[in-house]
């Protein structure tokens, strides 16, 4: 996490695409989450597999602290590790932040998910859809990226 702390800039725009495996027996998998910077404020955006008590979706805003990976079973507490896939700073992440911030209203599947799509896989490729200049392609693990946005 040392790492990862170290790339933050509080003096700067920045967006973190990071990712982790997935639950075991799922865990070859991958399940991706947002975290922003706006200049020292870092909160984690991400889509989960239960429901969320504050808003009753499945969208999260700090359910976890930023640079962690989720559990790696439903019974067990131990971490995965995590990857950064992508560190977009300034112009380009001012506009993701503005984009990622209306998600909770805007994103269409907050009320749905489902092992093949939509997901948090799909959450991401939506975001990704809408930063074309980022040219990032996810690799098969990350399942639910093709589901019908």
């Amino acid at each position: 996490m040392e790492k990862f702390n170290e790339l933050v800039d509080n003096n700067k725009y920045q967006v973190f695409i990071m990712y982790c495996p997935a639950y075991f027996p799922f865990n070859f998998f991958r399940h991706p989450w947002i975290v922003i910077n706006k200049k020292g404020e870092i909160p984690r955006w991400e889509i989960r597999h239960f429901i969320n008590r504050e808003n009753k979706t499945y969208f999260f805003i700090n359910n976890q602290k930023p640079f962690e990976g989720i559990n790696k079973t439903i019974f067990i507490k131990s971490k995965w590790r995590f990857s950064l896939l992508k560190l977009v700073e300034d112009d380009i992440a001012m506009r993701m932040i503005s984009f990622i911030e209306n998600t909770e209203k805007s994103y269409p599947y907050c009320n749905n998910y489902y092992f093949d799509g939509p997901n948090s896989n799909t959450y991401l490729q939506w975001i990704l859809n809408n930063s074309p200049e980022l040219k990032i392609k996810l690799s098969w693990r990350f399942i639910g990226k093709n589901y019908k946005i």
